[in-house]
This record gives structure tokens, sequence and C-alpha cells, in this order.
């Protein structure tokens, strides 16, 4: 890819830039979010067409006019956004538009499918049915099956964007030891990563972007992590610590007394006080995204009170948590977080929009534009405008538009699932800053993180979780890596053993 050039309105997303791939080679594509590597690799799919610049694959000039035309030369991508269809089969979105037909014209071969796609599963080692709905999946099993899907058209060339945001350590290996099977039989791997040990790990190149720009490429072995970061940033990068509170006795704004939901999540108590960033560790599956659904009333409990500044508090949905003060970021932000489609200033007063109408039911439009541009203000939104849809902000700049959206109903208890996933190292210390700024306010946080060093860095306080249980509450001086893991292992028949 030499010279190309991407403009969408207000923003220059690529300018003037290139990059190439090698056969039998895994490389890195690294930038901060926004930096245009997603873009990049779109028009080299076929997603985007490109303004200018010139494609060679295989030694030939190509135009690559739609992801079909890719596919048919034999380019696959798979996206950090999800693009399964939840109410299909595994083999049904492996292989749509592909199903093996039986003697009868137009009726689909269903055992042939599910064989096909069988194979595929135990050519990846994975533990799955092809029958199983997508919606059935955790989030990380669906990432898998992306992962099959691209490998199902015999690809020679395979661009994974962001694979591992949703993945447990077990499953990175798993990935990275189908990725060295593919770069073995000359595969070209495209990573976009934002994890620095996994792209030293797996890559033999990288390539990094700026401000929609080429920077350079350098060879894996020969350079640092370091040296990458300050090529990707432009700056220095300063990661300080948030101040503990010295006082331990801050007051209680929320307890959660002996909650209850099926298998789960079983005998659930624990408190966070004002000003507090109480960190909620364990592996994929323990129950901590379903504790923070519960305590926000998006899923139903079977037993158990939950308690707001000592009163308590009946939330059956998240209405009634929105009212006692809570606001819930979803590791999803895409699915459950964000109104893509529309634009930055309706994000930003959707959650309180009782607040902007007149007793005539008519939005006041001055206020909601004031309320939005304070916010962008105050939490360094990148974006040309408000009227900017937030589907095309970066990952970072659109977790900002959640936390404006909550900070614009007044909540003073933020529930954060996974703040910084899939988002760059740049994009993380402004989160991390943006934390300590709201509890040095008085608001009090539970964060949820799957990243250890995350959770060390940024909490007061670690709860831990195992198989829906609580099985550590750890304050920060006492925490460690092998701590956290240790109580995270720890399962019910360990534990009584």
């Amino acid at each position: 890819m030499e010279d190309i050039d991407k403009r969408f309105p207000g923003v220059h997303a690529l300018d003037h830039c290139r990059f190439d791939l090698r056969a039998g080679e895994v490389h890195a594509l690294c930038g901060e979010n926004g930096a245009g590597k997603s873009t990049l690799m779109k028009i080299l799919s076929g997603i985007y067409p490109k303004d200018a610049g010139r494609i060679s694959y295989k030694g030939q000039e190509v135009e690559i006019s739609s992801p079909k035309a890719a596919q048919e030369l034999g380019i696959s991508i798979i996206h950090q956004e999800l693009n399964l269809m939840p109410h299909l089969t595994l083999a049904q979105n492996i292989f749509i538009g592909r199903e093996p037909r039986t003697g009868v014209r137009f009726w689909l071969d269903e055992p042939a499918l599910n064989q096909q796609t069988a194979e595929l599963f135990e050519r990846m080692h994975l533990n799955l049915d092809p029958r199983t709905k997508v919606s059935d999946l955790t989030v990380a099993k669906q990432q898998m099956v992306e992962i099959a899907k691209a490998l199902s058209y015999n690809s020679e060339v395979l661009i994974m964007d962001e694979p591992t945001a949703a993945l447990t350590d077990a499953e990175i290996e798993d990935l990275f030891r189908i990725i060295r099977q593919l770069r073995d039989r000359g595969v070209g791997i495209v990573y976009i990563s934002h994890r620095m040990d996994e792209i030293k790990q797996i890559t033999d190149r990288i390539t990094v972007m700026r401000d929609s720009r080429y920077v350079d490429t350098v060879n894996t072995a020969d350079t640092t992590i370091d040296r990458i970061i300050s090529m990707m940033v432009g700056r220095t990068i300063f990661e300080d610590r948030p101040a503990l509170p010295e006082d331990q006795g801050q007051a209680v704004v929320l307890e959660v007394k002996d909650l209850n939901r099926g298998k789960v999540l079983k005998d659930i108590n624990f408190s966070l006080k004002r000003g507090e960033i109480l960190g909620f560790a364990g592996l994929m599956g323990a129950g901590r995204t379903e504790v923070a659904r519960a305590v926000f009333g998006a899923d139903p409990i079977d037993s158990g009170e939950i308690y707001v500044h000592g009163k308590k508090a009946h939330i059956h949905n998240p209405s009634d948590a929105v009212r006692h003060g809570i606001g819930y970021l979803s590791e999803d932000r895409k699915r459950y977080g964000l109104a893509l489609g529309m634009d930055v200033e309706t994000n930003v007063v959707l959650a309180s929009m009782r607040k902007f109408l007149s007793a005539l039911g008519i939005v006041n439009a001055q206020r909601t534009r004031s309320t939005a541009e304070t916010q962008v203000q105050n939490l360094a939104i990148k974006t040309p405008g408000i009227q900017q849809k937030v589907k095309n902000l970066s990952g970072g700049n659109q977790q900002k538009v959640i936390i404006g959206k909550w900070l614009t109903a007044n909540t003073d208890i933020l529930i954060f699932d996974e703040p910084t996933r899939g988002i760059d190292i740049g994009a993380k210390n402004e989160i991390y800053k943006l934390l300590n700024e709201l509890v040095q306010q008085g608001k009090s946080i539970i964060m949820i993180s799957s990243e250890l060093p995350e959770v060390l860095r940024m909490s007061h306080r670690v709860i831990v979780m195992c198989e829906g249980r609580i099985t550590g509450n750890l304050p920060i001086r006492e925490a460690t890596q092998e701590k956290i893991m240790t109580y995270a292992t720890q399962r019910e028949d360990l534990a009584h053993a």
C-alpha cells in the first residue's frame, strides 16, 4: 500500500500512508486510537474505498472495491467489533452465503455445514458445538468464532484488529498457536494491538502510525517497547499512581448484602466508600460483570439487598439505578453504552433527557448544546464538533462520551466494566487520569478489569471473584499479582477441601 489517502467529513483519516506485508510474517500495526490503523486495513479489506494511492498484491496493482472482492483475492479481516448474527448458529455464521447444498438446488445441507464447521473447530482446538447459537456464547468465544470464520476462506492475508481484547491468557495462547501455524503455512498476518508484550512475543515486524500518518517500520527483534511507545505517541507517557486515601473511615456509599442469582452469583457481599476506586479482579466467567449488571438493575436477582448512602434501594431496572445515582459503563460500549448513529450531543444528554425538557415536553436545545460542549471540553473529547456521529470517534473518545453521559446524569457511583479495553496507551492514561479526578471530586468507582497491572495501579482496594463468589478482599498495600491469581483460582470445592 503506497500513498494511501482517505478523508471523512471533518477528518483527514489517512495522509499518504504506506504499509507492506510479506508472505509468512506477522506484521504489527501500532498507533494510538484515531491514528488511522483500522481505516488503513478497512481499505485493504474493501470496506472503504481509498481516495488516492496504490495497492499492489502479489506484484500486481489491484482495485479492492468490496469485502467480497478482497475475500476472492484471499484477504480477510477480523474486526475489533464482533460482526456475527446472534440468532444464527456458529456454522451458519461461518459459512453464510457459502453453505453446502443438497441435490435439490435451494435446500441447504445442514449436516455437511455442521461437519465442515466441526472440522474447522477441531483444527483450531476449539471445543464448540457448530449448532450452538452465537447469542449463547461469551464475548471471548464469539471472538474465536470470528477467527474461525476468517480462516474458513483459506486466506493468504489475514488482518486481526485487536483479536485478544476479550480473551483470557489460555485463549490467547491458543490464538498464538494458530497464528504460528498460519505463518508457517505462508500466510501474511497483520496484527493490530495495543498490548506491547503480545506484539514483542508474536510479531516479526512493526509499523507505527501517528496522527493519520506513517511513522516507521522496524524489526521486532531490534526494537524496545519504549521506542515503539515513543514513536506512537510522540511524547513521554507518565504513569502516575492515584493518591491513595489515608483515611479509611470514609462514608460507605454503596453496600451489597447476600446477593444471589442462580448459579451465577452466590452470597455477594461488599461495600464501596466515598472517593474510592474498588477494583474487581478475576478470570473470565468469574461473575464480575454479572455483579455490575445486578447492582445496576440490568439483570434480575433471586435474593439480596442493595443500600445506597445507608438507605435500602429498590433497583428493578437501570432507570431505578440512575435515580439512585448509579451509572454503568459496559464492557461492550458499542452495544450497551452508545447510540452509535447519533451525535455526541445526543449521547451526552441521553441518560438524563428529562432534565432538558420544558413543561410541554420540548427539548431545550440550547441547554443540551451547552452541556455537551462543556463535557467535550472538560473530558478533552477529540471530535470535530458535538454534531459528529459517535461511531466516527476513536475507542478512547467513545469511552469519554459515555463518562460524559453519566456525569451529565449526576451519578456519584460509577461502575466501569473493562474501561480501557481496545484503547491505546495514550488514551488509557487519559482515562486513568480522569478516574483519579472523579474520585478526588468525591465520586466512587467500581472498576472491573482483566488486566492485573491496571487493577493494581488504579485500585484502593481489590475484590477477587471465582465462579460467582467473592474469594478475596484485599487492601491495595497487600495486593500482588500472585495473591490475586491465588484467590481468582480458589474454586469452591478447593476452598472447602
